[in-house]
């Protein structure tokens, strides 16, 4: 059994690519060095509509870093979608693909597809595509009831992934990966098999950062909550306020 964080990003900085491709290379070792301080085995990289390659020597479970997944962040027409295995697109255009087309390029390339964050500035729960899981998003895990209902619904295994920005968020949440010898490829059969449960860190140290990333984002208004989850039998269904 392996601990990975499937949804992370090396790029802090939004709007100045010149900066972070410079920065890209400290971004992914601080990611890998948290990953590994917070005691996961593993965490992916997964941008926004980029994968770029980095050799971070030591990375096997073990050593100083964490190993790496690569992956990517999809901005397809309807929201975002990670493509997590050994060979992900190496750039995407935002906006251009739909979500078919995503899960699609996924599976060419040998990756698992995985609905990211479905309740948040997305639709993507609403397609009839052949993705691999849903994600329980470290970002705001008020949505876990929902995003298990709707993972039920369409008979789908979950994952989960911190969605950090930052070193800090590394490890909010992460998946649990039933696999004999850790790689890429094992990773991706894990999550098509079901071989994976979602973990969400809900100790001091992550409610102090999920309040933080609350309070930055405060007025975005960006979390859409279902418009219909059907009861389990008693009271209504979840609300996020």
């Amino acid at each position: 059994m392996y601990t990975v964080d499937l949804h992370a990003h090396t790029r802090f900085f939004h709007g100045r690519e010149r900066a972070a491709a410079y920065y890209d290379p400290v971004g992914v070792r601080l990611l890998a060095g948290a990953a590994r301080l917070r005691g996961l085995d593993g965490v992916a990289l997964t941008n926004h509509d980029y994968y770029r390659e980095f050799d971070l020597g030591d990375a096997a479970p073990g050593g100083r870093f964490a190993a790496t997944v690569p992956g990517i962040e999809i901005s397809t027409t309807h929201g975002h979608v990670l493509a997590v295995g050994p060979d992900p697109p190496r750039r995407t255009e935002p906006g251009e693909l739909s979500p078919a087309e995503a899960v699609d390029l996924a599976h060419d390339r040998d990756c698992a597809a995985v609905v990211a964050h479905p309740y948040r500035n997305s639709t993507v729960r609403e397609v009839d595509a052949d993705f691999d899981a849903m994600e329980i998003n470290g970002k705001h895990p008020r949505t876990e009831e929902w995003v298990r209902e709707l993972a039920d619904r369409h008979d789908l295994p979950l994952v989960g992934g911190s969605d950090a920005h930052f070193p800090v968020e590394v490890g909010r949440a992460y998946t649990e990966v039933d696999v004999e010898e850790f790689s890429p490829e094992a990773v991706v059969e894990a999550i098509r098999d079901g071989r994976v449960r979602p973990r969400v860190g809900r100790g001091t140290f992550n409610r102090a950062v999920r309040s933080l990333y609350r309070r930055v984002h405060e007025g975005k208004d960006d979390l859409q909550e279902p418009e219909w989850l059907e009861s389990p039998g008693v009271g209504d269904p979840p609300k996020s306020k």
